[in-house]
């Protein structure tokens, strides 16, 4: 039977279909919530600007920087 462990309490619950966990990756409405809830806080980021050479097919440079005048 597989088993997932919560990112957010460190449950482990095993299951043995995907129905039996609708909140997966999460154990619970709960620890979704409060998932959610870090994101809204901005306890989430991202350490560093991806450099334009890994950025993907499809995406502009970002501007140089300094002041644009008008």
């Amino acid at each position: 039977m597989p088993k997932l462990e919560c990112p957010i309490c460190q449950r482990t619950v095993t299951y043995a279909s995907n129905r039996e966990v609708p909140f997966r990756p999460f154990c619970s409405k709960r620890c979704k919530l409060v998932d959610l809830g870090r994101w809204l806080n901005e306890e989430y980021r991202i350490s560093e600007e991806v450099p334009p050479e890994q950025a993907g097919p499809g995406s502009s440079p970002p501007p140089p920087p300094g002041r644009i005048d008008s």
